[in-house]
Order: C-alpha cells, then structure tokens, then sequence
C-alpha cells in the first residue's frame, strides 16, 4: 500500500495512485487577553446552558458550544449541530466531522490545533436548516466566541453559515457558496474565507479539489507550507 499524505487522503488521491444579537465584532479590540480566553470560553459556555431562547432548546440531548484550542490563529465555522453531534456534545463527530478532519490535517494540522463552532448549538430536528429566529437567538454566542477567540483566520463552511454570517453585510442578499468560495471576505475586520461544508462533500466528492484550493489560500494566510504538488 503506498504512503498517503495527509492531503491525498483528504483529496482521494491514492484511488488514483494505487488503482440578532447586537455584539459588534471588533478585529482590534482592546479587551483581548490571552491570558483569560480559556476562563472567558469557559464562562460563556456556562451561562448557555440552560438556555431556553428558541424551540430547539426543547428537543436537544446536548447543547453544542463548540471546542478547541482558544489560541490558535484558525476558527472553522459550520452551520448546526447533526445526531451525532447532539449525542456527544462536541461539534462535527459524524461522518462529516471525519471529512473535516481530514481536511484539517491536510492543512498540516490538528482538530486540538484549531476551535470549531456552529451558527447554532443546538440541533434542528431531522437536521433541517436553522430557522432565522433560532440563529437570531444564538448567533451572539458564536460573535462571543470570535471575540474571545480572535483568531486570524475564519473558516465558513458551507452556503449556510455563509449567508447567516454575511447576508447582513451583503444587504441581506442571498450569497452563492459556489460563487463566493475561494474569495476572501471581511467579516468585521476578520479575515474569512467561504468553502463547501464536508456533508456537501460526501455527495459530491469532485468539489474536493475546488476546497483544497480554498484551503491552500488559507494556509498560505496562516504562514503553513503548502504541499507543492
């Protein structure tokens, strides 16, 4: 069996080889110390969880608040708890939270190098699309969690996550994953880049090429070689 990179294994490439929440965001905020991010997460985290602002609170097992290193210069972003998620507690543990490993250890690093959140914590039944009253609910958690974070770089995933952080900034257009993936966006001063969300992968494994791309320009952003084939 040949040896696979981390960035063949993401990509498949041995197939081929061996046969309204009201908190503004501030990227230069004064009140950052890295000293306090582990306490101020952990804070934030607490005062969530009785949370009752939405119909969601009422049917979830576990709320999903997010985890991960406080101090890493990467934030991956995705749209909502799934079954899986809700069961353990921790965000992307499903077969789609594997394709995101995957992902970002063909960036060179580690799920416990970077912190992974969702728009929303809890999950929305038969894993539909959040409701804007349940993102309006529980967005200023997610801003909370930039904030304390203050990483360099924001990894949205998918057209879901997209549009429910930048419609706003867009005049509450509807946004085009497809169209915007790969470019960067200024998310109040953070730096953000758009790319399909590792479910949407599973169904279309081709678009893999296309999200390495957009993870290539990332790790160029973050300072990490980039593998030069």
């Amino acid at each position: 069996m040949l040896f696979k990179e981390p960035w063949e294994e993401f990509l498949g490439i041995s197939e081929f080889l061996n046969s309204n929440n009201s908190l503004v965001l501030s990227k230069n905020a004064d009140n950052i110390n890295n000293d306090d991010k582990e306490t101020k997460l952990l804070e934030l985290k607490q005062s969530f969880q009785n949370c009752n602002k939405c119909e969601l609170s009422k049917l979830r097992t576990n709320i999903v608040f997010g985890e991960g290193n406080p101090y890493t210069n990467l934030m991956i972003i995705g749209e909502a708890p799934g079954e899986d998620e809700d069961k353990t507690g921790s965000p992307f543990v499903g077969r789609s939270g594997k394709l995101l490993t995957k992902m970002i250890t063909a960036m060179g690093l580690s799920r416990q190098a970077v912190y992974i959140a969702n728009i929303v914590k809890c999950r929305p039944p038969n894993n539909r699309n959040p409701l804007i009253e349940e993102v309006d609910a529980c967005i200023g958690y997610l801003k909370a969690q930039i904030q304390i974070v203050h990483p360099k770089v924001i990894l949205c995933l998918g057209s879901v996550a997209l549009n429910f952080l930048l419609q706003p900034l867009y005049n509450n257009k509807s946004l085009s994953i497809t169209k915007m993936r790969g470019q960067w966006q200024d998310y109040y001063g953070y730096k953000l880049m758009p790319t399909f969300h590792p479910s949407f992968l599973l169904r279309s494994p081709t678009k893999k090429k296309e999200t390495w791309i957009d993870l290539q320009l990332v790790m160029k952003e973050l300072g990490l070689e980039v593998p030069k084939k």
